[in-house]
């Protein structure tokens, strides 16, 4: 089994901020897949469905961004399972709008749903980064990351969603690199 985690904060009044794009991811996931019922379960929601061959656990902490890792550490040990089980859904600052990357490991980079997974069960998961674009300056960034997408952006944020749900397949075997340049091909004009 497979714990994909989509970051973001609970409640109707942030669901189209930009820093809950992970929960959108995992929506989006679930939607195509046909994942099952939403469960509360780890201080979250779930929903368990496969992704190809792959059995997946999709969670959205409830807990707020800034305490996502200890819902996450709950899941993982639940199930008992390890850090190479996880992958985490986020947005990106350090990425331009809408353009997808993943990587293993590496720092928080000022993300505190980062930060609190980091401090529960270290570094070293999969990331998929879902970016959002930076400000411009470092003291617009918490207007902007916890504002809406703007009206024009949101056909934008669809296709890459859409695209993201669509090859989920090849994350969940594994196939990073592969699930990088077709996100990017669905997203070309």
């Amino acid at each position: 089994m497979q714990v994909w985690v989509g970051l973001g904060n609970p409640g109707p009044q942030y669901a189209m901020h930009r820093h809950n794009i992970g929960f959108m991811a995992a929506d989006a996931i679930a939607a195509v897949h046909d994942f099952g019922p939403v469960r509360k379960q780890f201080q979250g929601w779930t929903l368990e469905g496969r992704v190809g061959l792959q059995k997946v656990l999709l969670l959205k902490p409830a807990t707020f961004m800034n305490d996502s890792g200890r819902s996450i550490g709950e899941a993982l040990r639940f199930y008992k399972l390890g850090v190479e089980a996880l992958t985490v859904f986020h947005d990106e600052l350090d990425l331009a709008p809408f353009r997808v990357k993943v990587k293993t490991g590496g720092g928080a980079a000022g993300h505190n749903g980062l930060r609190s997974t980091d401090q529960h069960l270290g570094p070293d998961y999969r990331r998929v980064r879902l970016g959002i674009g930076h400000p411009g300056h470092k003291d617009r960034v918490t207007g902007y990351v916890l504002g809406n997408f703007a009206k024009a952006e949101l056909d934008t944020l669809s296709d890459m969603l859409g695209a993201v749900a669509a090859e989920a397949s090849l994350l969940a075997a594994g196939e990073d690199v592969r699930f990088v340049n077709d996100v990017a091909l669905r997203m070309t004009p």
